[in-house]
């Protein structure tokens, strides 16, 4: 007769529990350093294959662990498993959904499939790891089921999502969510790809991983459980960044940023970068070449609180505040690298990489047994190109100036994007000003919009035109529908009057290239102002989409030039090439709003989408979502 007591303190589905009941071994983790060993390997030099044997194949290489001197170092053998494939989600369940359904993509119910991974888990020898999906203290009672050879997929999860003891889960520890993690699947069912099946019910949210990359089941796929999570009880999980930001003169506000990929997120963590001189590059004139600068002594100092998921659970909101309540969803940062090339890039990771508190884990860098994996050593993919998409995890109390996981009151709601080069004889959409401050309903269309820019992998003909990211940015994790979530948002930003809500612009401001340093200098300005604007200092955008911008904006005595502010007033840009650029973007907005526009919206949501449709003013936009301005 089976017995185990930490098996006894589950309360797992049927098939779940008799599959595990039969497996070869259950490896239950009681500390932190048990689950450390069990991924890095036996010996301080070691290195180890994770191999499995795929029927008509043999022995098939998925990845390598190699045990360095401040952690693991995880190197995958295809460069395809190097990086989340954006079409792996699929819904087996019949619940709503806008997403693709496992029986219209392959053809079959999935409940075959399921019952072969469960007959699969009975050959295994299993790690089980219970977690928490979200914070501490609002967060789900989770649980993951992983091959024993696998065990730094474990590890993955636990510093992302926090490390529970088996020792201290209670008695009928019921699984709000449940990872199972089976990769020669993808070999035997997908021809090679990365699909995750998610089957949702009212209490239960399984992920069910064909594959070893942790993008998209161990990191994406527990958003997914939160974002589903939230729509039944009726908040949403934020694709944010988010810091506390300090004055040299000790005002603090916490400023959050959202936007599709490349829309400035971890740069909102960053300080300024500095020239040799520290002077501040403002930007650069693309035809003339000239170089503006801005001098600035002291600047603020920044203090992280979310790198990627701000959880704004109902439970922290205080109606009385008018403010965004929201804390960090995760434990720690699955930190890209790419940008970094050589030492000094990043003093800040470097210093919490090279030299852990404990070791770390870290993917698709270049490592030797026994010796300090470098964050900017990146492995060559089989191009002999270094890979994309090197990776980190560094869990929070390891992140310099971090801020405590509690609560924390938004003063300023942010959203990026990134801007092409625009001029009157090239126009394009690159029009928006450092920075404009929009009402409610302009806030919610662009995260209903949340498009990529300049750039990035879905902009197509030459960078012209551009693709949505979705809803809040974060649609492509999602698992429900479209308009549940835009309900969703539109109710958050409408309880929350007294975060402003602003629009900036990265790479280029109509013919100034600027990087990223619109989004430092308007954070610099906001913050100093106490995350407030007087009414005295904006007017109406030229384009209705942007709300208000900035008649001036003056830092440590110096005031910023007006082309910066209001791009239609640069000679290689002017009016002409604006209202061009203006129309690119609005007939964007209403191609991609349109899907909205149903009997599910909420009746002023259907309001804010019909005033763009009819080319609405700014004056309509506030009728429908009025805002308080400071004199």
């Amino acid at each position: 007769m089976f017995s185990d007591s930490y098996f006894e303190k589950f309360n797992l589905p049927d098939d779940l529990r008799q599959a595990l009941s039969q497996c070869r071994s259950i490896a239950y983790i009681e500390t932190q350093e048990e689950l450390d060993e069990l991924a890095f390997g036996p010996t301080h030099t070691s290195l180890y294959d994770v191999v499995y044997t795929i029927a008509g194949r043999g022995r098939v290489k998925e990845a390598e662990v190699i045990r360095c001197k401040n952690g693991a170092l995880v190197n995958f053998m295809e460069d395809y498993m190097r990086r989340r494939d954006p079409n792996s989600m699929v819904i087996s369940d019949n619940l709503p959904t806008d997403k693709t359904r496992f029986q219209d993509r392959f053809g079959y119910d999935f409940s075959s499939l399921r019952q072969e991974t469960m007959d699969w888990f009975t050959t295994q020898r299993v790690i089980m790891l219970p977690f928490k999906a979200g914070d501490l203290e609002h967060g789900y009672d989770s649980l993951m089921i992983c091959p024993a050879n696998a065990a730094f997929f474990a590890l993955a999860l636990a510093n992302m999502q926090g490390f529970v003891s088996v020792m201290d889960i209670p008695d009928n520890y019921t699984p709000r969510s449940i990872i199972y993690v089976a990769p020669p699947f993808r070999h035997t069912h997908f021809d090679g790809k990365q699909v995750v099946v998610h089957n949702r019910s009212k209490d239960l949210h399984e992920v069910f991983a064909y594959n070893l990359y942790p993008g998209p089941s161990a990191k994406k796929g527990v958003y997914s459980v939160l974002l589903d999570i939230g729509e039944q009880e009726g908040w949403v999980c934020c694709h944010a960044s988010a810091a506390l930001v300090e004055t040299p003169y000790e005002n603090e506000i916490v400023f959050m940023h959202e936007g599709a990929s490349g829309g400035g997120k971890s740069e909102m963590l960053e300080d300024f970068h500095r020239e040799d001189d520290s002077r501040l590059l403002l930007g650069r004139h693309i035809t003339s070449g000239e170089k503006y600068y801005l001098n600035l002594g002291e600047s603020c100092t920044i203090y992280p609180i979310s790198d990627d998921m701000a959880l704004a659970h109902k439970g922290y909101q205080d109606p009385e505040s008018g403010k965004l309540m929201i804390v960090d969803a995760e434990a720690g940062w699955f930190l890209r690298m790419d940008s970094l090339h050589a030492y000094g890039n990043n003093p800040v990771y470097e210093k919490a990489s090279i030299h852990p508190t404990r070791p770390l884990l870290f993917f698709n860098m270049d490592g030797v047994p026994g010796a300090t994996c470098l964050i900017w050593e990146h492995v060559k993919d089989s191009d002999g190109q270094p890979c994309p998409n090197p990776r980190v995890i560094i869990p929070r109390d390891m992140i310099e100036n971090i801020v405590p996981r509690e609560p924390q009151e938004v003063s300023v709601r942010s959203f990026g994007v990134r801007m092409p080069p625009s001029t009157a004889e090239e126009p394009n959409y690159g029009i928006m000003g450092m920075l404009h401050i929009i009402p409610p309903a302009l806030a919610w269309l662009w995260r209903l919009v949340a498009p990529r820019g300049f750039k990035n992998p879905s902009i197509v003909d030459g960078g012209s035109r551009m693709k949505s990211e979705g809803v809040g940015s974060y649609w492509p994790f999602a698992t429900g529908k479209k308009v549940t979530q835009a309900n969703l948002l539109l109710d958050q930003i409408l309880s929350c009057p007294r975060t402003l809500n602003v629009l900036i612009p990265n790479q280029h401001i109509g013919a100034y290239n600027v990087g990223f340093m619109s989004e430092w200098v308007s954070r610099e300005y906001l913050c100093r102002h106490n995350g407030e604007v007087k009414s005295r200092h904006l007017t109406p955008a030229r384009c209705p989409l942007f709300g208000y911008a900035l008649l001036d904006m003056k830092l440590d005595g110096q005031f910023i030039r007006p082309t910066f502010l209001r791009p239609e007033t640069q000679s290689k840009l002017g009016e002409r090439g604006y209202d061009a650029g203006a129309k690119i973007l609005t007939d964007f907005f209403k191609s991609e709003i349109a899907q909205f526009d149903t009997e599910e919206l909420t009746p002023l949501g259907r309001e804010i989408i019909r005033c763009c449709l009819n080319d609405g003013k700014l004056d309509d936009y506030l009728a429908l979502t009025p805002m308080k301005l400071h004199k």
